[in-house]
């Protein structure tokens, strides 16, 4: 061959070469991309598998939760890892079980190490923002760690949890702020769980489990109506799950959390894929909370942490394959945490499930699908089968590593107590405190040394202000369990009754047995407000250097620096002490600090600073709306200048907070004050009416 032709050909051949590569790279590229659009987490609380019409049950209608399922995979056997929200959220992001994060019950936050999904997925370029409808999900319990947005706050008369319809509304906000379609919200939705309440009389005029079901599913048709109006329903990828059951009376538990039965473990999972891929698609497969990082890591082509249990479903999800049979494993521990009883665990095999506890239980789900036989006593190869799996998954210590009040005593053979003491937090969770307080008190004199209860009526009577009674309750609470949770609370009630070394001696117990810096913070804060108190401006200080070094994001030192000038009558020095601790709130991530506006406005009311004042007095309401004091004066600087109505609603909005006899009656002297004798009348009259008890 000629020189010059071969030369040509040797081209030729290098420009077929770089063009197959080209097209094959391209095809390999379409094959393998990852997800770009929309990753999109809807977590249901307390929503049963079981309850779901794309479950097979017929007495309700979701037709949003019915036309997802049909866009998307249908995860049949579905488990969580434990019957609580925080617990199972913990879980659910992170990849990882709970004695691996160390959040075993509600209260308990993820462990600082843990790399939860929206960690990882902004480390891949995506926005991520969380709208959560329950304070169980609140900042401090770490799951807020890696969001770039998250909203969490409640409008002061719902106590800890929102509607979902309006953490929907700020979902449709943040996805049209965000600016991408490479977004991973998270949106929780509480409504399913108790207690219910009535959304719309054409829903529910008397409010049920099943009614509240069909509101979720009127708010997910909310987003997925808003999704396909801004044309991203196809592009996105939607997981609707759920972070465990509710009992139903099926086992006798009513609500959840002691029981490991499938109505409580067994959730809905459906994943939604761009472009419909999977539409249709029903798996039998055993899947798990801890299985959902790994597959939407996959889905957008990032790394896996090692160490991880679950295994990615992209298989079940594009049909290309089976995935690894595994051991499921869950877990209760609120009644030996709260009521000393033995933790329950489980291990769900393909047909049978073993549960753990004061005696063995092994149900054949083939057969028995509602678990009301054991048959542990005649299937001895199953049993020590599952109990040897478990064996394997859990480290002996993570099962024995609880309050050393734990006895082997079986929930069932007390679970009234349980019921009464939940019906007393529902209560409470409508600010019916004094019911709940009733409540609590029987069942006290059942059990004596129930310590939950006991610290439940410290609560429930400081938020009435029965401040004896609440020192007294948390007092025995902390004879009976000797933890920085009762410590603490109890502290803060002896320091409102002005029993200054009491409260001294509870923080100090509470700093030395905080379990983490945020808990120490806390403890060494309240030292150095006890030192305010005492006029010890050097132990003050050093509290407050403490707290701050406990949480660095948390300005402790600059608001107690401001309160000692304010204190000395320094009005104008303490002004730049609070603005620092301030600008540093804003900044930080930690929660915001009590009376520090407050102490703001007074200092800026005594410089003739009115409209200043004005605006940090609202701040104060804002985060602590139950800031009587801060009502009190504000109320008074706007009947002052003359604008009574704005003096109207801080009133309104002090007795909507704290609805209590005290707060009326403050309210009444508050209108005589100020001249109104009227509405000193109309609020005596008002709070004869709402506590007839108290005439």
């Amino acid at each position: 061959m000629a020189r010059p032709l071969r030369y040509t050909f040797i081209l030729v051949l290098a420009a077929l070469a770089t063009s197959l590569a080209a097209v094959g790279g391209w095809h390999y590229a379409r094959a393998s991309a990852p997800v770009n659009g929309p990753i999109i987490l809807i977590s249901v609380d307390t929503l049963r598998a079981d309850r779901l019409p794309a479950y097979g049950y017929r007495e309700i209608k979701t037709p949003a939760l019915d036309a997802l399922a049909a866009d998307g995979v249908v995860f049949e056997r579905a488990y969580s890892h434990a019957p609580q929200t925080l617990p199972a959220h913990a879980a659910l992001l992170s990849g990882r079980l709970p004695f691996e994060t160390g959040v075993r019950d509600e209260g308990m936050p993820i462990k600082a190490g843990e790399k939860l999904l929206q960690q990882l997925l902004h480390d891949r370029g995506f926005t991520t923002g969380a709208v959560v409808s329950s304070s169980r999900l609140a900042r401090a319990t770490g799951i807020a760690r890696g969001f770039d947005f998250f909203d969490a706050d409640f409008a002061p008369a719902a106590e800890d949890r929102r509607d979902g319809g309006d953490s929907e509304a700020i979902a449709e906000h943040w996805l049209d702020s965000a600016g991408t379609s490479r977004a991973f919200l998270f949106l929780h939705l509480d409504d399913p769980h108790a207690p219910y309440a009535a959304h719309a009389e054409a829903i529910a005029p008397s409010p049920t489990y099943e009614s509240e079901i069909v509101y979720a599913d009127e708010i997910v048709g909310r987003l997925i109506k808003y999704l396909k109006a801004h044309q991203l329903y196809d592009r996105s990828t939607i997981v609707l799950a759920s972070d465990h059951g509710e009992g139903l009376g099926d086992h006798g538990e009513r609500e959840h959390g002691l029981f490991l039965y499938d109505e409580a473990i067994h959730v809905p999972l459906v994943i939604k894929q761009p472009a419909g891929v999977g539409a249709g698609t029903r798996v039998r497969d055993r899947v798990q909370h801890i299985d959902l990082v790994p597959t939407v890591l996959e889905l957008v082509k990032a790394p896996v942490p090692s160490g991880l249990r679950g295994r990615s479903l992209r298989p079940l999800l594009d049909g290309s394959g089976r995935i690894q049979p595994q051991t499921i494993y869950a877990e209760a521990q609120y009644g030996s945490r709260h009521f000393g009883w033995s933790p329950l665990t489980a291990a769900i095999g393909d047909r049978y499930v073993y549960i753990r506890a004061p005696r063995e239980e092994l149900y054949d789900l083939l057969t028995d699908p509602h678990q009301h036989e054991n048959i542990a006593a005649d299937h001895l190869a199953e049993r020590t089968a599952l109990a040897s799996a478990m064996g394997k998954l859990v480290p002996r210590a993570a099962v024995t590593d609880l309050d050393p009040t734990s006895s082997p005593i079986d929930p069932k053979d007390k679970y009234e107590i349980v019921e009464t003491y939940r019906a007393a937090v529902d209560l409470a969770a409508s600010r019916k405190w004094a019911q709940a307080v009733r409540l609590l008190q029987s069942i006290v004199k059942q059990d004596g040394d129930l310590a939950e209860a006991w610290g439940r009526i410290g609560e429930y009577t400081a938020r009435l202000d029965r401040l004896d009674q609440a020192a007294d309750a948390y007092a025995r609470a902390w004879t009976l369990r000797p933890n920085a949770d009762d410590a603490l609370s109890g502290a803060a009630v002896l320091l409102k009754l002005h029993r200054l070394d009491d409260a001294r001696e509870r923080a100090q117990a509470a700093a030395d047995g905080a379990r983490d810096g945020e808990q120490r913070g806390a403890a060494h804060e309240l030292l150095a407000r006890i030192a305010l108190a005492r006029h010890d401006a050097d132990e003050a200080r050093a509290e407050a250097d403490q707290a701050q070094k406990a949480q660095p994001a948390r300005p402790v030192a600059p608001f107690v620096a401001g309160r000692l000038l304010f204190d000395d009558g320094l009005y104008d020095d303490a002004l730049p002490q609070f603005e620092r601790a301030i600008a540093a709130e804003r900044r930080g991530q930690a929660a915001p600090i009590a009376e520090l506006h407050f102490y703001m406005a007074e200092a800026l009311m005594r410089l003739n600073r009115l409209d200043d004042a004005e605006t940090e007095y609202e701040a104060e309401l804002r985060a602590f709306p139950r800031n009587t004091r801060a009502s009190a004066a504000l109320a008074t600087l706007y009947q002052g200048s003359g604008r009574p109505d704005d003096a109207q609603r801080v009133i309104s909005q002090m007795l909507d907070a704290t609805p209590t006899p005290e707060v009326y009656a403050m309210a009444a002297r508050l209108w005589t004050a100020l001249g109104d004798s009227r509405q000193a009348a109309a609020t005596r009259a008002e709070a004869r009416k709402a506590f007839p008890e108290a005439r």
